[in-house]
C-alpha cells in the first residue's frame, strides 16, 4: 500500500466516524430500540455459543443479547458515540462485551477467531476495496457461520437515501458480499424475508438475508 493510498483510506474512516458520531448526537437518547435485531435472533438461538464479531455494533443490543446467552463477543463500530452508548448499556444488563471503537475494515483480527459473523445492516464502503473485506470474511473460522442482513430497499428507498446524501451503490451489497464468498463458504440462505420485529413506523419490512457456513 503506497502511503498516500493509507492516506486516503485513514482519512475516509475519520469522516466516517464523524458523520456517524454526528447522526447519534442528533438524538439525546438512543438512536435505536435497545432490542436485538429480530433475524439475529431467530438464526442464531438455537446455536452453540462461541466467539462472535458483531460488525457495526451500534449502541450495543446484538452484542449484549449474544453476551447473556453465553457468547463471547467481540463488538465493533466506527463511532465513539455509539461505544459510549454500548457500554453504557451493557453495565445493566450484566453482559461482558469486548468493545472496540474502529473501522472493522481495517482492524487486524486474526484470521478464523470466530465461530459467528453478523453483519445486520452493515455499511461497508466499497472504497476500502474488497481484499479488506476478505480480510473480513476470513475471521469465520472454518464450520463457522457469516450472518449478513440487508434492508430489502425499493427504487423509492434508494432515491430517497441518495437525496439525503447516501448512495447504497458506494456501500458493499449482498451481491457484493456474496460473490466475495467464492469457494470458502457453502451458503445455506441466501433469499429476501419478511423482517422480524421491525421497529414501528420503519419503512423497511423485508431483509434480504446471507447466511454463509466456511468450509
Amino acid at each position: 500500500m503506497h502511503e498516500h493510498e493509507h492516506g486516503e483510506q485513514h482519512f475516509g474512516a475519520a469522516a466516517q466516524a464523524a458523520e456517524w458520531d454526528a447522526r447519534y448526537r442528533e438524538r439525546d437518547g438512543a438512536m435505536w430500540s435497545g432490542r436485538p435485531n429480530g433475524r439475529l435472533g431467530a438464526e442464531v438461538a438455537a446455536l452453540t455459543p462461541g466467539r462472535a464479531l458483531d460488525v457495526g455494533c451500534g449502541e450495543g443490543a446484538d452484542a449484549i443479547w449474544l453476551a447473556r446467552r453465553g457468547w463471547t463477543v467481540t463488538a465493533i463500530d466506527i463511532s465513539e458515540v455509539a461505544m459510549y452508548r454500548a457500554r453504557e448499556a451493557s453495565h445493566p444488563a450484566g453482559a461482558s462485551v469486548e468493545w472496540i471503537c474502529g473501522d472493522a475494515l481495517q482492524t487486524p483480527f486474526r484470521t478464523g477467531s470466530f465461530d459467528l459473523v453478523s453483519m445486520q445492516y452493515p455499511a461497508l464502503p466499497k472504497a476500502a476495496g474488497e481484499a479488506a473485506v476478505r480480510r473480513l470474511l476470513d475471521t469465520v473460522r472454518p464450520g463457522g457461520l457469516l450472518l449478513a442482513v440487508y434492508h430489502d430497499l425499493d427504487d423509492e428507498h434508494r432515491e430517497h437515501m441518495k437525496s439525503q446524501g447516501v448512495d447504497p451503490a458506494d456501500y458493499v451489497g449482498a451481491d457484493d458480499l456474496g460473490r466475495l464468498l467464492g469457494d470458502d463458504f457453502t451458503v445455506e440462505l441466501y433469499a429476501v424475508e419478511p423482517r422480524i420485529d421491525p421497529p414501528p413506523g420503519t419503512p423497511h419490512i423485508a431483509d434480504v438475508v446471507l447466511r454463509a457456513r466456511r468450509r
